[in-house]
């Protein structure tokens, strides 16, 4: 069996407000009580062939897009994120082998992967963290690895395992990757240890891999010497892409929990969800649920289509992404007050609580904050001053038209840097306009005109602040700080395309060529790269609530395009 979509994979788990549901919102508080990994869940998704929507096909996965992956998994991580440890992370290992692997090593992945058991990825360390430079774990000349593997996803039950060891003295070459059968490694080389356990995504299994004086068998290298760390930091791209799931499948509870608890508890005679503070949080939640809606499901499409540009276009995706669901959890928890740190009780008390550990933990899997924005901060100035490619506008509509079909992803056009890539703020000038003029029309849409303008200048400057940020005497953080000014951009860049190009479409639940949800996501994102508080915006903010509520009503995850919930289904039933 293979689900198809995430209607099919809702219905299949049914409700997970039902608390009799082991797939539901009770069982992965208890679980999470337990420090429990979900070992049954899981494996109800592997029988329904879940594990298999991110291997290509000819690997005998069932990987079609990443728009649809990325739907498909964050209708699961709505009930419980850590379905994504238990099915998910074998992603990085697997995109490393499609990059660098030989035939034999690629079935061999396949064959474990299909069997429902996981590929471990062994990169970083636990001295040395996101200082991938300074790693020690060494695979001497003669084959011999030794050394010390930290947070390895599955590491505990992992049958194979990528590991990017020390094959030289210095610098990025100095690394190489093994595939290792840990089925077939003999005792005394390798003991496997639980890692420190997480505050959030408790119980998910992560593990210490201490290898001494293992011998790696002939074959087991994994493309040529030197490029180990090179084929992870492309991976990672592809992997920050899936991780945005985990991040979107929190953040559809977290806002639910508050809609709901705001629909029914009053302050004197009115509802919380019409008082003027409360609805104000809300609006914020809702603006910062679109806009990262918006940035994920654009990324998702765009690495089919313009792979190049996603050394920066990911992490930068990442970036607004993780922060906008830490936001919104956090402005849920302010309408939820007390009961946002509840450990049990009605109305979702203790599942907010998982909630809001939960997104810290998914906020930093893959990399921190500031080594995210480190990672694309040096190719930012060639992308802001004047070295952007022109824009290809059949390679636009093709990323933003929601019904166009999307190539065929082809991880071997990922790159290191962008070279000057970037066809969302390259051609935001020419659809900028147009957007300010289609809205003219609309006396009642100029607030949003206004912001669209306000974005094409802020786009504009993006240069000069990345020459200062490079100049003599400059703040050493300047870089970085122009990294996540550019994210925000970026993804507030994306907004403008998606309205421009499903003028005809009804998104967010809204009719079509409706500007409301446009002007909230913009006025919530030029907030986030001004470094200004996002509630300043007022009332440009309200209709990413009553869109919110709108999905809410009719049942459908809030997302761009309508995906109908299980508790729907059941109502209709």
């Amino acid at each position: 069996m293979s689900v198809r979509d995430a209607e099919e994979l809702e219905a299949l788990l049914g409700d997970p407000a039902d608390d009799a549901n082991p797939y539901g919102f009770a069982a992965a508080v208890g679980r999470d009580e337990r420090d429990e990994f979900p070992a049954e869940f899981c494996a109800e998704l592997a029988r329904a062939g879940f594990h298999l929507n991110y291997l290509p096909k000819e690997w005998g996965g069932t990987f079609e897009a990443f728009d649809r992956s990325l739907t498909l998994v964050r209708s699961a991580a709505r009930r419980d994120v850590n379905i994504m440890p238990g099915t998910m992370f074998s992603i990085i290992a697997a995109t490393c082998l499609q990059l660098h692997g030989s035939v034999e090593q690629q079935q061999l992945a396949a064959e474990v992967l299909r069997g429902g058991s996981a590929v471990g990825f062994a990169l970083t360390e636990s001295a040395h963290g996101s200082d991938l430079l300074a790693n020690e774990v060494a695979l001497s000349a003669d084959g011999v690895l030794d050394g010390e593997k930290w947070m390895v996803g599955l590491g505990l039950r992992c049958e194979a395992v990528y590991v990017v060891a020390r094959t030289g003295a210095r610098g990025p070459g100095a690394f190489s990757a093994v595939l290792l059968d840990l089925r077939d490694v003999p005792a005394g080389q390798l003991e496997r240890l639980p890692a420190a356990a997480t505050n959030g995504m408790r119980g998910i299994d992560l593990a210490r891999l201490r290898f001494t004086g293992l011998r790696v068998p002939d074959g087991a290298r994994v493309g040529r010497e030197g490029e180990g760390l090179e084929a992870a930091v492309k991976a990672q791209q592809a992997v920050r892409l899936m991780s945005m799931a985990g991040s979107l499948g929190i953040a559809d509870s977290a806002v639910r929990i508050a809609l709901d608890f705001a629909a029914v508890r009053k302050v004197g005679r009115a509802v919380l969800a019409s008082s003027p503070w409360p609805r104000r949080e809300l609006s914020v939640a809702a603006a910062a649920l679109l806009a990262a809606d918006v940035s994920a499901l654009t990324a998702a499409r765009g690495v089919h289509v313009v792979p190049e540009a996603f050394s920066v276009w990911a992490p930068a995706a990442k970036h607004v992404v993780a922060e906008s669901c830490e936001e919104l959890v956090r402005r849920a928890g302010a309408v939820l007050a007390t009961r946002s740190v509840l450990r049990e009780g009605e109305g979702g008390a203790g599942l907010f609580q998982k909630l809001q550990r939960d997104t810290a933990v998914v906020r930093v899997i893959d990399a921190s904050t500031l080594a995210n924005l480190k990672s694309y901060a040096g190719q930012v100035p060639t992308l802001t001053e004047g070295g952007a490619a022109a824009a290809d506008p059949e390679a636009l509509s093709a990323v933003f038209a929601l019904d166009a079909g999307l190539p065929a992803y082809e991880p071997e056009r990922l790159d290191m840097f962008a070279r000057g890539a970037d066809p969302v703020l390259a051609a935001l000038p020419d659809a900028a306009a147009e957007v300010s003029a289609a809205l003219a029309a609309d006396p009642s849409a100029a607030p949003v005109a206004a912001l669209v303008e306000e974005l094409a200048a802020a786009v504009a400057g993006l240069g000069g602040l990345t020459r200062a940020a490079r100049g003599p005497g400059a703040d050493p953080n300047a870089l970085v700080d122009a990294a996540e000014r550019y994210a925000w951009l970026h993804a507030a860049g994306c907004a403008v395309h998606l309205w421009r190009a499903n003028r005809d479409r009804p998104l967010y639940g809204t009719e079509p060529g409706s500007a409301g949800w446009l002007g909230a996501v913009l006025g919530y994102l030029l907030a986030r790269a001004d470094g200004t508080d996002p509630r300043r915006r007022g009332a440009v903010l309200e209709p990413a609530l009553d869109a919110a509520l709108a999905l809410r009503e009719s049942g459908l995850l809030f997302t761009a395009l309508p995906v109908r919930l299980a508790s729907n289904r059941r109502e209709e039933s």
